[in-house]
């Protein structure tokens, strides 16, 4: 008796009907199909088909937006006759080179001093540290309201420091900056008067980029954010949904912070954490579009990785930790159906990795298939799945910039390339959430970089070794290759500028992370010849 492997069964099933000369025949195709090609082909389709709900979601969240639209906020209701006191924390972990940036910043705020109180909340353990408490000495010396708090332990990272920092805050109301954030001098002033309305307890207003045009990277990087901040947190504070405080540029009220349980640190992203335990509560968020809070985008794959990383493991921990309690509230259910949306999008990325390994056997049993039975299955997948990328990206870019936002539509093949080389790294974040394995808060590196000025980035040190990722990356990337040439043998050439992304993704994220660890070691050793000459 002689015994086969999958592989070779399905080797044999398909040259058997290639052979029979099935091609032209797709009903006779579908009925010749293997139990092999059945298990190859119900799973990719299965998951391709749930990605695809996350791609009508893109395209609800289009449509809520605009029906939605009468109930953008601008202006308060409500003012208060008397400003209250606020708290600006300004939380810190080695954040040296845009510090002194921050904190220039911070102090211009056009707000009375004797009602404001800033924290320099700082678990730096390198030379930061001397530096913040050296700084904030200098300014309240010269009247600011400044004060300086450093921690040892680093316990609950960000979250742990913002919950410390409470312990001694004066302010009825919070505002939070990271440290690579420049608020605008009015930004109080603009957001404080819609705490009087008592129910309210976030106001976040929306990210701008002082890089945006550093390089490719950060243009992408942009219009992945711009999607967030301008469609979906205008799509779902139109429409009475959940939305999140962004950890930053944004301002909650004291006794919603308390009355949600706290800042808490089983999570990666204490700031949706926050949101939805206060929501659950019954408080209110407000989103400000109008006001925009200039910020600095990661110029480095890896650093954007290692951002991103954080974000996908921090919100599929939130969804872990909180949809329970969400399905079980009494709330209506679209609400619910948003929180579910919102909170685990980030599965997507495991499912990817797993499509990505059906392609080529799928590429081969579908090889017989008649066009119109493959465009009858495939183009619905491709409509809900990918063209809402498109849809979704270039309306927030129209939103945003009426008159300049044509571009966009040139960088969406590199925002596509780059969803790609996302998702070995946040495939590992999300199963590391869904298992329960712990890390820590890792910073994103910031280096005081604005607009283009690309010589600042060779002097920067805060550098991050990538490992075994752009290795393995670029071993899928070689995979894809390989079935664009399989592609290119068997005459499948409208596959190929799908293939080609996830070539170029790859490709991308692999060679530009190793080149630039090459480039930071070539700089270091410079750097030790130029010491050890000098001191001989």
């Amino acid at each position: 008796m002689q015994f086969f492997s999958p592989p070779a069964l399905l080797a044999m099933s398909t040259m058997d009907k290639i052979s029979r000369g099935l091609f032209d025949d797709t009903f006779a195709g579908i009925h010749q199909l293997s139990w092999f090609d059945w298990a190859i082909l119900v799973p990719y389709f299965g998951i391709l088909a749930l990605l695809s709900v996350y791609g009508i979601h893109r395209f609800e969240m289009v449509r809520a937006y605009f029906k939605h639209r009468r109930n953008a906020v601008d202006e308060p209701k409500l003012r208060f006759e008397q400003l209250p006191k606020v708290t600006i924390q300004l939380p810190l972990y080695n954040e040296r080179y845009v510090l002194e940036r921050l904190i220039d910043e911070v102090v211009k705020m056009e707000y009375p001093k004797h009602l404001l109180q800033i924290q320099v909340l700082d678990d730096s353990t390198d030379d930061t540290h001397a530096f913040a408490e050296a700084l904030c000495e200098r300014y309240r010396n010269i009247g600011h309201p400044i004060e300086y708090h450093h921690r040892t332990n680093r316990e609950g990272f960000k979250a742990g420091a913002l919950q410390e920092g409470l312990k001694s805050a004066t302010g009825e109301f919070v505002a939070v900056f990271d440290a690579d954030f420049l608020p605008p001098a009015d930004f109080l002033l603009r957001t404080v008067h819609h705490f009087a309305d008592p129910g309210v307890g976030v106001v976040q207003t929306r990210w701008s980029y002082l890089n945006r045009d550093f390089n490719f990277l950060t243009e992408v990087e942009g219009l992945l954010l711009d999607g967030h901040f301008i469609l979906e947190h205008g799509a779902r504070s139109r429409s009475g949904l959940f939305f999140n405080f962004n950890g930053t540029a944004g301002i909650l009220r004291r006794a919603m912070i308390d009355d949600a349980g706290g800042w808490q640190h089983d999570t990666l992203t204490e700031d949706s954490d926050l949101s939805y335990r206060a929501q659950l509560k019954g408080w209110r968020f407000v989103y400000l579009p109008r006001i925009d809070c200039p910020s600095e985008l990661p110029v480095e794959m890896h650093g954007f990785q290692v951002q991103q990383f954080r974000w996908a493991k921090g919100l599929t921990q939130c969804a872990k930790k909180l949809l329970p309690s969400i399905l079980r509230a009494k709330l209506p259910f679209r609400v619910k159906a948003e929180a579910f949306m919102h909170l685990t999008p980030n599965i997507s990325y495991p499912l990817m990795i797993v499509v990505s390994a059906l392609m080529l056997p799928v590429m081969i049993v579908r090889f017989y298939m008649g066009v119109w039975q493959m465009m009858l299955i495939d183009l619905p997948l491709i409509v809900a799945s990918f063209w809402s990328l498109s849809v979704f990206y270039v309306i927030a870019q129209r939103e945003l910039n009426p008159k300049d936002w044509k571009r966009s539509i040139l960088l969406l093949p590199m925002l596509m390339a780059v969803g790609v080389g996302l998702t070995l790294i946040n495939t590992r974040a999300v199963l590391e959430a869904l298992f329960g394995v712990q890390s820590g808060f890792v910073r994103t590196p910031k280096y005081a970089i604005e607009g283009t000025q690309q010589k600042r980035l060779a002097v920067k040190k805060y550098k991050r070794k990538s490992g075994w990722l752009p290795y393995f990356e670029l071993a899928c990337g070689s995979y894809f290759l390989y079935m664009v040439y399989f592609a290119i043998s068997t005459y499948n050439y409208p596959s190929i500028p799908f293939l080609s992304l996830f070539v170029g993704g790859y490709y991308w994220a692999g060679i530009s992370t190793l080149h630039q660890e090459y480039q930071d070691r070539m700089r270091y050793n410079r750097a030790h010849k130029l010491e050890f000459e000098a001191a001989r």
